[in-house]
């Protein structure tokens, strides 16, 4: 145990970036368990370093272990925790819980035998609770933390705070909001910038090899996280892989479920388990006419990837910005509200609002007889009335 405390003391010493997200304040609950999940690369691991470096007692009171360490191939999780709690140890943070076949089983009795340990544990976006061995879903509050906002990554860039906006704020505000932003900063070049290269935090290391880091990202979902969680075959991932490809080249992708099963050599509803694989993964993005009754064998009306830096990642040519606009909407959007596919214009948000996405240029005319529509518009600046900037969606987290 020595030396996972000497690792943790270590892990937290070489936390290099002063920023915090503003979800570390989810941390900061008095919920006895927690768990965080996300995709690879979006920095979980960082916000939990960060909140023990600053939010937790130091010494022995509290611990950072990853379940991938050796140490736990001869010694179980259960064991450990107990040990810990009668050194004192008061807060107890677990990262890549996937990576310990009990892990569910042996966090459920580490809560019930210790009450007053927190834990806080995290784990993929495809690790879902309901697959879970053990019953944490009356235990634990569970969390997704996303790739950074535009918000977030204008932060990061160039040390201003910038508020975090309702969509309702935006919809009625947005004209005096973009105002007051303009005053500290030129949004839309920073704009492109984080179109290409600002979704993971793999920037603040180096911008030049960012699309390669992920690319191999990619790699290791589709080659070990994805056959570990679902235990898919070899070939399997194949077909994941040439779906992928598919995707890419043409998002935003509608898909006809009979010629893209016979493309990839799939039946139909193994098709649609695949697409809702790289759904979970956080790879794509899958819009629906309507969230009311959506099941596994349904298929999507349009598959976006899920940001728009991955489109970078996977072509070879320059990605088309009218994709990419629609991309970085539902991104943006879909983490925290109801995004569904509308019988005229692009998008609808909670059942209520109707966008059309498009270039400066781009009128209502398909959209002009549609209640609460709005057209969210690329390279603008400000917008005025019914027209908002496209930028200004990326403030919503």
């Amino acid at each position: 145990m020595e030396n996972l405390f000497e690792k943790s003391f270590r892990k937290v010493d070489g936390i290099k970036y002063s920023y915090q997200r503003d979800f570390i304040n989810k941390l900061n609950q008095k919920d006895r368990l927690i768990g965080l999940k996300g995709a690879r690369g979006v920095g979980k691991t960082t916000l939990l370093l960060q909140y023990m470096k600053h939010y937790l007692p130091g010494g022995k009171k509290t611990i950072y272990v990853s379940l991938d360490d050796l140490y736990f191939a001869a010694n179980s999780l259960v064991e450990f925790a107990d040990s810990f709690v009668k050194q004192g140890g008061e807060y107890l943070i677990l990262d890549e819980v996937h990576r310990y076949k009990n892990w569910s089983q042996e966090i459920k009795n580490i809560y019930d035998d210790h009450a007053d340990l927190k834990i806080i544990y995290t784990g993929s976006s495809i690790l879902h609770l309901h697959k879970a061995k053990g019953d944490l879903s009356r235990r634990a509050v569970m969390y997704e933390l996303p790739g950074l906002s535009f918000r977030e990554y204008l932060e990061l860039r160039n040390g201003e705070k910038y508020k975090v906006l309702t969509l309702n704020e935006i919809i009625n505000s947005h004209t005096e909001i973009a105002r007051g932003i303009l005053k500290k900063i030129r949004p839309l070049a920073e704009f492109n910038d984080y179109i290409s290269h600002g979704y993971y935090p793999y920037f603040l290391e180096s911008i030049d090899t960012y699309h390669m880091k992920l690319s191999e990202t990619i790699n290791l979902i589709l080659e070990m996280d994805l056959p570990y969680f679902q235990e898919l075959s070899y070939s399997t991932v194949d077909k994941l892989r040439q779906l992928l490809a598919i995707i890419a080249a043409s998002v935003p992708f509608k898909p006809n479920v009979a010629k893209l099963s016979e493309k990839i050599g799939s039946t139909r509803n193994s098709l649609k388990d695949n697409i809702n694989y790289l759904d979970d993964a956080r790879i794509i993005n899958t819009l629906y006419s309507s969230n009311k009754g959506i099941s596994a064998l349904q298929k999507p009306d349009k598959i976006y990837l899920h940001n728009t830096n991955l489109s970078f990642a996977l072509k070879s040519t320059e990605p088309d910005r009218g994709n990419l606009r629609e991309t970085f909407f539902m991104n943006q959007l879909a983490f925290q509200n109801d995004v569904t596919y509308p019988a005229s214009g692009d998008f609808m948000v909670n059942e209520k609002y109707v966008f059309e996405v498009g270039g400066k240029n781009k009128s209502k005319e398909q959209i002009k007889e549609v209640k609460n529509s709005f057209l969210a518009l690329d390279d603008i600046e400000i917008g005025v009335g019914d027209k908002i900037p496209l930028w200004l969606f990326g403030f919503l987290y």
